[in-house]
């Protein structure tokens, strides 16, 4: 029996891919336009969760994607919707905007 693969990478590893080769997937923020504005990781696509069942064709399933929020809950159910949809390589950041912040970039903003 396979282990499914976990759905969430840890902001360490999205620096990494970041870092590495960051033309290889998209980075989307599915946050509130409010807080899109607070503050957001380069080069996010910004598709605010809600309008996410409608924007779907904006998205490539082929595509590596990792969804990032606030916390991480937005991004993990995101996530699950659009593995539902077909996409086959995606997966959530976990802890969000405010993990990047506190542990890779103290630059971008944290909010409440």
């Amino acid at each position: 029996m396979t282990t499914p693969p976990p759905l969430e990478l840890t902001p360490q590893q999205v620096r990494r891919m970041l870092r590495d080769d960051p033309d290889s997937f998209t980075l989307l923020d599915c946050r509130e336009p409010t807080e899109w504005a607070a503050c957001r990781i380069q080069p996010a696509l910004h598709i605010p969760m809600g309008d996410i069942p409608a924007r779907l064709q904006e998205l490539d399933p082929d595509r590596p994607i990792v969804v990032y929020c606030h916390h991480g809950m937005r991004s993990l159910s995101v996530t699950q919707f659009l593995i539902q949809h077909d996409f086959t390589d995606v997966k959530s950041m976990a802890g969000g905007i405010d993990a990047w912040s506190l542990q890779i970039d103290p630059t971008v903003p944290r909010y409440d």
